[in-house]
């Protein structure tokens, strides 16, 4: 039987999908719910639109998260703005003649493997379903779509948003903002507010470490890949060494102290946080206790009145085109063989659906190149596969806190690596 496969998703994970799957000569159509390839990076005002906000730049930088068979111009900044990494999917796009594969403003509602190991997907299109039938299914929905909310005791009567829906920081001039978290989102959205807004606080349960853009004036994940080369535990230890010495410690700032390994959780990388607390632009504060009207109440028996709250908690792995009996990732391990082949469904596949320290769409590429393999028969599921996938469970590359987040982290240099190997495997 011939194959026919869907892709769901064409941001930077479902192109790289689509390019090397139609490379191979496969029979592909690929669906998206935006306008145009990009994804998140697709810059959109509309709230409840899944987008980066208006000021985004990515965290890593442009030589280690560029595609393999498209680099990034040398006139690209170091960090690209979502302009720039808007433009240069959409060039990928058209370079490798993708658009041709995909079915734009459309939305997968349903997935649903029947007889004959065939899946049933069902599309939604200017309120018009279709049903169409499929070999094969390649899910690359990304990590964005379902936003996580903290729980706390009491009402907040003031606005109580999730980073999902915030888009500029004009909204957010002369009001009061408490910032709920300490990641890359967090962090961004405190320093952004606190350019226009009467005050701004950032509130952490724990202590993270904050990384800069830039050591020596070399971007710091290029910095850090001159020790790729060590062990992770000791290219740990000596990042979390660099780390100190870059900024000192988190007391110095107001900040908790992190009480975990470098490499335990997932380092924040922001230029600008620190800066801002010592010019007295946004105030750290501990981990919130409860609500009553505007005003927080936070762990250390202090307390603040805020006119909004940003919570910039995550998201969760959601896959609503699945029926909860057959898949859900929202909790509990993802075993998943190098975070893409099912351990029991031969036809179905993930990409992009793996947390790095570091970018995902170089992973993604390979993935999708491991991919075109295994359907062209040219690269076979080991016979141990179920084995496989709970060895990376038990046997993550770093064991990190117990988080919705840190299920799915890989190292990237040594997932790249595992992914070439058995890439090379099929040659």
């Amino acid at each position: 039987m011939k194959k026919r496969i869907c892709i769901i998703g064409a941001g930077p994970s479902g192109i790289t999908a689509i390019k090397n799957l139609s490379e191979a000569g496969l029979d592909i159509v690929a669906y998206d719910i935006n306008k145009d390839v990009g994804g998140n990076w697709i810059f959109n005002e509309k709230e409840g639109h899944s987008s980066v906000f208006e000021t985004t730049h990515i965290i890593s930088s442009k030589s280690l998260s560029q595609y393999e068979d498209m680099p990034f111009g040398s006139e690209v900044s170091d960090y690209p703005s979502h302009d720039e990494l808007r433009e240069y999917f959409q060039l990928y796009a058209k370079r490798f003649k993708l658009y041709q594969y995909i079915e734009f403003e459309t939305m997968v509602k349903n997935c649903k493997r029947i007889a004959n190991n065939n899946w049933e997907i069902q599309t939604v299109k200017n309120g018009k379903v279709k049903f169409e039938m499929f070999t094969d299914l390649v899910v690359c929905n990304g990590h964005h779509w379902e936003p996580k909310f903290p729980k706390y005791k009491g009402d907040f009567d003031g606005v109580f948003i999730h980073s999902h829906s915030y888009k500029k920081a004009d909204s957010f001039k002369n009001k009061r903002v408490l910032v709920i978290g300490g990641g890359n989102s967090a962090c961004d959205v405190a320093v952004e507010t606190s350019r226009v807004s009467e005050s701004t606080s950032i509130s952490w349960r724990r202590g993270y470490r904050i990384i800069p853009k830039f050591i020596m004036g070399i971007p710091s994940d290029v910095f850090a890949s001159k020790m790729s080369f060590l062990p992770i535990k000791i290219r740990n230890l000596l990042a979390g060494l660099l780390a100190r010495i870059s900024n000192g410690s988190n007391e110095i700032y107001g900040l908790q102290k992190p009480k975990h390994r470098f490499g335990q959780t997932h380092p924040t990388i922001n230029s600008e946080l620190l800066y801002k607390i010592r010019h007295g632009k946004i105030k750290p504060r501990v981990e919130i206790d409860r609500f009553d009207g505007k005003y927080v109440f936070f762990k250390d028996n202090t307390k603040e009145k805020f006119d909004v709250i940003v919570a910039c908690t995550g998201y969760l792995l959601s896959h609503p085109f699945f029926e909860k009996n057959f898949i859900d990732y929202k909790e509990g391990s993802v075993p998943l063989y190098l975070k893409m082949f099912h351990p029991v469904y031969h036809d179905l596949f993930f990409i992009g659906m793996f947390q790095p320290l570091g970018c995902i769409w170089p992973g993604s590429e390979q993935q999708s190149k491991l991919l075109a393999l295994t359907l062209n028969n040219k690269w076979k599921r080991p016979s141990n596969i179920k084995d496989l996938c709970e060895s990376e469970v038990s046997n993550p590359h770093m064991k990190q806190i117990d988080t919705n987040r840190h299920r799915i982290t890989v190292d990237f240099h040594k997932f790249m690596s595992d992914l070439k190997k058995q890439i090379s495997i099929s040659h």
